[in-house]
């Protein structure tokens, strides 16, 4: 029957601690079998129980913060195996089982400050490179060259990847082939140029952990994830715990991280991101010979490098394609290329902004009644057409598509790039859009002859991207955009109606007279109206 030691790591100190009883408590209460007076830690948080069959198992007792076995939420008692870790808040216990044939974590030997390998990731290339540094031992030659037959079937196919899922099988099976010091594999890469590290794929040798491990990047240590990709150093540590360099790194500290080697994904031209591999088990191999497995490794990301970067191109490529295709259908041409080369998009999304616009709605008068004459194909025919046309005089004087609205045509001026004539474009595009139906209506262009009622005001709005993570649209929100619809309804057949503020700030004020006051709906003071004669 075995015998449960616990290994607890806590304030850079270790302390093993031996289980003498079937049933044994851990809080924060003094009377718990191991009393742990930390915050992140209830009063009565978890216990271990021997079961009649000699198995141990760790079970949550309600705690606040909950209990986790090898980063996996504990909800139901779960049996424990010889080095997994057991997480009480920030507090980390790891299972020894006595008579277990795996090694023991209390029985390494602490392990020298010099276990911990700072290189240049250049010199390490060329140093890996030269056969002459292998020495003369000639199993070391064969391992060097099987590695180097490795790296050229790699380099091919990586070359042929297109997505970052190939690109990172292909590093995994030759990592866990040759590094056989590391549990855990990741693959961390600025996507968005910013200097933000973002894990993209992650891989461990305990595949019954694969699914928690790629979708938390908790057990990775930003520490030296961080100094990696600034500094553009390759980093091997055989024991982190006991180097003394890493004091004060919480979370190395924490995480109970022991082996470590972490390299930039680097093509001489730019730092992408970074390839990390660690073990919560220190390793005597890297104490001595991790030189050249560090080296490798460096040398493996050089090769990756390469693809991230071609792939995060094409990505690039693909967004900005997409991102031009949903702007195109509320943007002139023009104005969507300056949004882009300007780079005002956050994520692929146009904060919103409040502005200085002009809001202008075009609807089509009688629009019901042609509605029960025509057939929905035809109706659909019909608004196709003449928003089709509508739009093309929006575009001209730069103005913004918001919606359409059933029969209505919503657009604004002035955003996203700021307009200081909106006004004067809005009415411009307004006298437009009246002009061209006309002409459409003269040629039977359209299946009926339509006529419009335009109405525009001028304020402050709100202009951006609204809405969830499965849908958004562009769109101009506030007072302004409430009264300028309103005023739809006052507007005489084929004419164009505009609001006091707009008709204040227009630099041509030709062809326009007074209609007089009139009151809507939601505003409490008379609105001054003009018309287009």
């Amino acid at each position: 029957m075995a015998e449960l030691k616990l290994c607890l790591r806590q304030d850079n100190t270790e302390t093993t601690i031996t289980v003498n009883q079937d049933e044994f408590t851990i809080g924060r209460l003094p009377e718990c079998d191991l009393y742990l007076p930390s915050g992140g830690v209830s009063r009565y948080h978890a216990r271990f129980l021997r079961t009649g069959a000699g198995i141990w198992t760790i079970e949550d007792m309600g705690s606040k913060n909950g209990t986790r076995l090898n980063e996996s939420p504990v909800t139901t008692p779960q049996p424990v195996h010889q080095g997994d870790v057991i997480w009480l808040g920030d507090i980390s216990l790891v299972v020894l089982l006595v008579d277990s044939p795996q090694p023991q974590i209390t029985e390494l030997e602490p392990l020298a400050k010099g276990t911990t390998i700072f290189r240049n990731v250049k010199e390490l290339q060329q140093q890996w490179i030269q056969a002459d540094d292998w020495g003369n031992d000639v199993s070391n030659k064969e391992k060097a060259i099987a590695r180097l037959k490795d790296l050229v079937e790699i380099a091919k196919g990586l070359s042929a990847a297109e997505s970052i899922e190939e690109i990172f099988s292909q590093v995994q099976e030759v990592v866990f082939r040759y590094l056989k010091s590391i549990e855990r594999l990741a693959l961390l890469v600025d996507v968005s140029g910013s200097g933000k590290l973002e894990l993209l794929n992650a891989a461990t040798i305990n595949l019954s952990q694969q699914p928690e491990l790629a979708e938390s990047e908790s057990w990775i240590s930003r520490s030296i994830c961080q100094k990696v990709f600034a500094d553009k150093v390759a980093i091997q540590t055989a024991d982190a715990q006991m180097d003394s360099r890493f004091e004060g790194e919480q979370s190395i500290l924490i995480k109970g991280i022991r082996t470590a080697i972490a390299v930039p994904l680097w093509d001489e031209n730019k730092v992408v991101g970074v390839l990390y591999a660690d073990a919560q088990l220190s390793s005597s191999h890297w104490s001595s010979a991790g030189e050249e497995d560090l080296s490798f490794f460096s040398t493996l990301a050089n090769l990756v490098a390469s693809t991230v970067q071609r792939w995060l191109l094409t990505q690039k490529l693909k967004n900005e394609e997409a991102i031009r295709h949903r702007l195109e259908r509320y943007h002139s041409p023009a104005v969507v290329q300056q949004m882009i080369s300007v780079g005002v998009l956050q994520d692929g999304r146009l904060p919103p902004t409040e502005r200085e616009i002009s809001i202008l709605f075009a609807d089509i008068v009688g629009f019901t009644a042609l509605s029960e004459r025509l057939t929905p194909a035809q109706i659909a025919k019909l608004l196709n057409g003449l928003f089709e046309e509508m739009l093309q005089e929006v575009f001209a004087f730069g103005g913004t598509l918001d919606k359409y609205i059933g029969d209505c045509i919503m657009a604004f001026f002035g955003a996203p790039e700021p307009q200081a004539d909106h006004a004067d474009r809005a009415v411009a595009a307004a006298k437009g859009m009246l002009a061209r139906l006309e002409h459409l209506n003269a040629n039977k262009t359209l299946l009926e002859p339509l006529q419009l009622r335009i109405a525009i005001n001028s304020g402050k709005a709100v202009i951006g991207d609204v809405g969830s993570s499965q849908r958004v649209d562009y769109t101009a929100l506030g007072a302004t955009i409430n009264l300028a619809s309103r005023m739809e309804a006052i507007c005489p057949p084929g004419g164009c109606v505009l609001s006091e503020a707009t008709y204040a700030i227009l630099a041509q004020k030709q062809g326009l007279e007074e209609m007089g006051e009139y009151r809507f709906k939601g505003i409490d003071r008379p609105i001054l109206v003009y018309q287009t004669k």
